[in-house]
């Protein structure tokens, strides 16, 4: 007789799943659009490109192991034993879980003998790389919190680490899920050697890979358009993108990858966070190193999204995460969800979901942070390093009074500048570039490049209190003039050679970099003097005036609106491509970075230090400011660019800022004590480095001078 009882749930991570029901026609039908919007956008590499990879990661296989042997036959082994130890190549990442997309990089681990050390890989192996014709773009970081050697192979980009085992030969079956290889290595390969071991777990506790792979695709690409995908800026990145989907997967092991899709948003809008992501239970293992466990750990504890990584030690991989970037993740759930759950109820479509980000229109105000340097080498460095930083001033902006978030953007804006004058040089450090030249290459006298990294923090005031009068005063002085500090202590900064610039703007005064055809900023609203007598007022001007086209009145009607959409994405997609710009050189088509017909702010005021003496902004020497650039009638700059244009006066040194080693000049720019906006605005600006006076060495608002 059949028995009565049903059988038990199988259990997926560290929860019974929520539901076991099989996937409805509807929900497939969903899946089966969203398969076929992101083969629309290009999301799927061709056979033909699919096998170039495995060609690629055959030829790096070849390479590791005649480093091997050759580091072997340099510390005296037996010709037979250096090529007997062996060496094996593991991939990781998106392309190890099966969702890479054209032209994404490759994540590979290299595993190496015990007596392969890591200095030898940094040095000999890059050098074996190097030499190679097919090697581009290669830099060598050594020093990172997991070291990595990043190139492009054959137009392949590539992230290469390093590992090496207590072994003398690496065996070609050799399986890196054992616990046991982790004895007697250092923190550095611990670390290695997680990123590996942590996909294949994800693989292992995923109870659908096809329909955890559909999903992981449309979560990634949702985030990167959203511009919420960067672990180093304060958001989630690929690994716990991954850990994240795949949770959902286990709550609906049985559902399709379009549910999965809805119900992710919905789960992680509504989860309690601080409460961790967990795949499975936190496991002890033989190494004597720390596992994350927020009851031990003060630091832990204060992970605002912790998201663990599955394989031991586990690992948390958002600790990067600050409130404002909390703040942002939760807002885009919220907003997804909604779209989501129109697409499941058939009232919307999957295009919807991946709207490019409102980043560059939301906000009034903006940091902008400038990394310049005179080599193409030493800027992927340096600009690596600001990058890397800007995550402490995110934070440090968090503290400060009348500042409710500092949004960062996901990722920079590289331009090659080529400049004649140190003044050009300098105006290219602060963001205002010389008109492109007929033949950039030419050999005309003092003919340099300049290569510049620009970042952007988007800053959002607190509302003010109705019942106050008082103006607001946003003093940011102590965190940029902290960060400039920080970044300027970096043991390989050459102040000959580089140059970092922090200054804000309004967002009339983005330059037309940031956006794209047909996308424009919002323009600020001129405050009127309110009339005693409303009914007297005057008619609008001009009712009948055209309204400004937006983003999608731009597109050619020949398109439906949701292929419109498609075409606009795949464009855009294929220009966030991951080739790096410092190589090539672009053609500036207009005569400055930023947009046309900018007006100037209200006030422009000189740079009066604590001192009384005036100097160009942040130097420690007085030095009489440089005069002021006239406005071209074709172009206008904001206050900030205006003012922070030192000519002769630049950096002390810094050839990179536009001054000649050895003249006194700026660390850092920017606007401070300034009214930022119409002479009716309640917000005062402040940054690090100047004080604005009236000319008589005070503020403009009368009170006493401001320390510093």
């Amino acid at each position: 007789m059949a028995s009565s009882q049903q059988q038990p749930q199988k259990a997926f991570g560290v929860t019974p799943p929520i539901s076991m029901t099989e996937p409805t026609q509807k929900e497939n039908d969903a899946t089966d659009a969203l398969v076929q919007t992101l083969k629309d956008l290009g999301l799927f590499e061709s056979d033909e490109e699919s096998r170039k990879r495995e060609l690629v990661l055959g030829k790096l296989n070849e390479i590791f192991k005649e480093f091997v042997t050759r580091v072997g036959l340099r510390h005296g082994l037996p010709e037979s034993m250096a090529e007997e130890g062996g060496g094996k190549i593991f991939t990781f990442g998106s392309y190890r879980l099966g969702v890479h997309g054209r032209g994404s990089d490759i994540d590979t681990l290299c595993v190496a003998p015990s007596y392969v050390k890591r200095e030898d890989f940094f040095v000999d192996m890059y050098d074996l790389l190097k030499a190679r014709a097919e090697t581009t773009e290669i830099t060598a970081v050594s020093d990172a919190y997991v070291p990595v050697i990043n190139f492009e192979f054959s137009g392949i980009p590539i992230d290469l680490l390093f590992a090496g085992l207590d072994l003398t030969v690496i065996p070609d079956d050799l399986d890196l899920g054992d616990s046991n290889l982790l004895q007697k290595l250092d923190e550095r390969c611990v670390r290695s050697l997680n990123g590996s071991r942590v996909t294949d777990e994800i693989l292992r506790l995923v109870p659908d890979i096809d329909a955890f792979r559909i999903a992981l695709r449309c979560i990634k690409l949702w985030a990167k358009r959203r511009a919420i995908y960067s672990n180093v800026m304060g958001f989630f990145g690929g690994v716990a993108w991954a850990i994240l989907v795949a949770r959902v997967c286990q709550l609906y092991p049985n559902a399709a990858a379009g549910a999965i899709v809805s119900k992710f948003f919905r789960i992680m809008h509504k989860w309690a966070w601080p409460q961790p992501v967990l795949l499975k239970h936190i496991e002890d293992g033989p190494l004597s190193v720390r596992v994350w466990n927020p009851k031990i750990y003060p630091q832990d504890k204060a992970h605002r999204m912790p998201i663990i990584t599955p394989a031991y030690p586990s690992m948390c991989a958002t600790h990067n995460v600050t409130e404002s970037t909390r703040q942002v993740t939760t807002q885009e759930f919220e907003r997804a969800a909604d779209i989501a759950d129109r697409i499941m109820v058939g009232s919307g479509s999957w295009i919807e979901l991946f709207t490019k980000s409102d980043f560059f229109t939301r906000y009034k105000y903006y940091l902008q942070v400038i990394a310049s340097s005179d080599q193409a080498e030493s800027q992927l460095r340096w600009s690596g390093m600001v990058e890397s930083r800007l995550r402490h001033l995110v934070k440090q902006l968090e503290l400060v009074d009348h500042l409710d978030l500092a949004h960062p953007y996901i990722k920079g804006f590289n331009k090659v500048c080529k400049c004649v004058t140190e003044e050009e040089r300098g105006r290219a450090a602060h963001g205002i570039f010389p008109a492109a030249r007929p033949d950039p290459d030419a050999d005309t006298p003092g003919l340099s490049s300049l290569y510049t990294s620009t970042f952007y923090i988007g800053l959002s005031i607190k509302a003010k209190d109705p019942s106050s009068n008082t103006p607001r005063k946003l003093d940011i002085s102590w965190p940029t003039r902290d960060f400039v500090s920080m970044v300027k202590a970096w043991d390989k900064f050459d102040c000959s050679t580089m140059g970092i610039v922090v200054q804000y703007m309004k967002s009339v005064a983005l330059p037309a970099e940031v956006f794209e055809e047909g996308e424009q900023p919002k323009p600020l609203k001129n405050k009127r003097p309110k009339s005693r007598n409303r009914s007297n007022a005057a008619p609008e001007e001009n009712p009948t005036k055209k309204r400004r086209a937006s983003i999608t009145e731009a597109i050619p009607t020949q398109y439906s609106k949701e292929a419109a959409e498609v075409v606009k994405i795949r464009e855009q997609l294929k220009e966030d491509g991951p080739l790096s710009p410092f190589m090539r050189t672009e053609t500036l088509t207009t005569g400055s970075g930023f947009m046309p017909g900018t007006p100037l702010p209200d006030a422009v005021e000189d740079f009066v230090p604590t001192d009384g003496k005036a100097q160009t902004p942040g130097s420690e020497n007085g030095s009489a400011p440089a005069a002021s650039t006239p406005r071209s009638a074709a172009m206008q700059y904001s206050a900030a660019a205006q003012r922070n244009i030192a000519g002769p006066h630049s950096r002390a040194g810094s050839p990179a800022n536009g001054a000649p080693t050895g003249t006194p000049g700026h660390a850092y720019g920017g606007m401070s004590g300034v009214n930022v906006a119409s002479p009716r605005a309640d917000i005062k600006l402040r940054m690090a480095g100047q004080h604005s006076a009236n000319g008589h060495g005070r503020p403009s608002d009368g009170s006493p001078g401001a320390s510093p």
